[in-house]
């Protein structure tokens, strides 16, 4: 059942971006895992200000491909998370495990056939 519209997701990527710049800090996380954190703030910023939807500003990116890119990271953290785990501890690993599942949630919950802004 998909109860993510686009409007909440949109909503959504910019709270992560919030917890994702705010998480090294309030969590006391590694350097490695602190800086990866800070890395995908940023990248997950970018990926959601040109995303067509309604709180897109530039609105390149079509909605659908924005949610395969999300699925994609998803997958990438856990890979990721193993890897922290052995530098910088289980903290980390569980860190990433914990949000790669909560990413792919929000991907099966969304609904990536509409946009209000298309």
């Amino acid at each position: 059942m998909k109860v993510i519209n686009s409007k909440l997701h949109a909503a959504l990527d910019y709270l992560t971006v919030i917890f994702l710049l705010a998480a090294p800090e309030l969590f006391d996380l590694p350097e490695m895992t602190a800086m990866l954190t800070y890395v995908l703030a940023c990248v997950h910023f970018l990926l959601t200000i040109v995303t067509n939807f309604e709180f897109g500003l530039i609105k390149w990116l079509p909605f659908r491909v924005h949610g395969y890119i999300e699925l994609v990271v998803a997958f990438a953290l856990v890979f990721a998370s193993f890897y922290l785990g052995s530098t910088d501890g289980v903290f980390s690993r569980n860190f990433y495990l914990i949000f790669a599942a909560i990413i792919l949630i929000v991907f099966i919950l969304t609904d990536f056939r509409h946009s209000k802004a298309d």
